[in-house]
């Protein structure tokens, strides 16, 4: 298993010439993350006994996984699919706990299966990262209230700093040793993509879908909300510049969806893509686009 982690970082609010208020509502949030794994019965144990996911359903190749009602994984098997390190696709996907002490219960689950893992305090959050058997990177991570979010000049300021996990496995102490799992709430917080370039990665989720740019990485990622959130999409290119999409055997990201509740609000991204020119595909109450990196993207209500 390889440990996905974050590098050490201390990201930048872009230049306010740079940046512009969201064009897509505060409602807005990342729904179900769909990966191709190699081994389905291998995956859905490990989602299961380390990561605290229920399964839904599962048949014929493919499982989804929940927390409560909530459904937030997909898999796919791909039998004898491969991980291909330099090209676009999945970082990771991040798995929002309501509390501290939900935070807690997860590292004690980590510890406890003997699984690797990093950990990071990023200001706005705690947070700590695995990967599955095929190497798709995980996030487990708990936001600290808004009104603690640190700001510098009216600017959201952002770090990658050590995460003291003999305090947060204190959270956890007196917490119901019964619960199984990932606590009741948990829900997808947000999506880190491998892209080919930056510039272009911007203009699609900025210029084009309407995020709102929260803060950057040197030259080398970005990070995008809506409603003021510190992100929802996230981009990369540690993989590699110009890397090319995903290949077709490979395992990680197949699509991940963005849900907009409101219909014209979904209208209104819908015509911002037309008039871009960027290929739509309908589905059943929903649509389908491609990054420019080729990262696949729902688009529901």
């Amino acid at each position: 298993m390889t440990l996905e982690s974050t590098p050490p970082m201390t990201t930048t609010p872009p230049p306010a010439t740079d940046s512009h208020f969201s064009l897509l509502p505060p409602s807005l949030r990342i729904g179900i993350v769909h990966l191709a794994v190699s081994d389905l019965g291998r995956a859905v144990s490990f989602y299961q006994r380390v990561v605290g996911l229920q399964v839904e359903e599962e048949a014929a190749g493919r499982a989804d996984l929940r927390v409560g009602g909530a459904p937030l994984l997909a898999l796919t098997e791909r039998p004898g699919a491969r991980r291909v390190r330099h090209h676009a696709g999945l970082y990771h996907f991040a798995l929002l706990v309501p509390t501290r002490a939900a935070l807690a219960r997860a590292l004690g689950r980590l510890i406890e299966t003997g699984t690797p893992f990093a950990s990071a305090d990023h200001l706005v959050s705690e947070a700590l990262y695995l990967s599955d058997p095929d190497g798709n990177g995980i996030e487990i991570y708990r936001d600290r209230p808004r009104e603690e979010w640190p700001f510098v000049k009216g600017r959201l300021q952002m770090d990658t700093l050590p995460l003291d996990l003999t305090d947060l496995l204190r959270a956890g102490e007196g917490a119901d040793a019964e619960e199984e799992g990932l606590a009741p709430g948990t829900r997808m917080g947000h999506v880190h993509l491998h892209v080919s370039g930056i510039a272009e990665a911007e203009r699609f989720y900025r210029d084009v879908m309407g995020f709102e740019l929260m803060q950057r990485f040197g030259a080398t990622a970005s990070f995008l909300s809506a409603g003021g959130y510190h992100h929802h999409v996230a981009v990369n290119v540690w993989a590699g510049v110009g890397v090319p999409p995903a290949q077709p055997d490979a395992v990680g990201l197949v699509w991940f969806e963005i849900v907009i509740p409101e219909t014209e609000e979904r209208d209104r991204l819908r015509a911002r893509l037309d008039a871009a020119g960027v290929p739509v595909s309908d589905r059943p109450e929903s649509f389908f686009v491609r990054d420019p990196a080729g990262n696949g993207i729902v688009v529901r209500g």
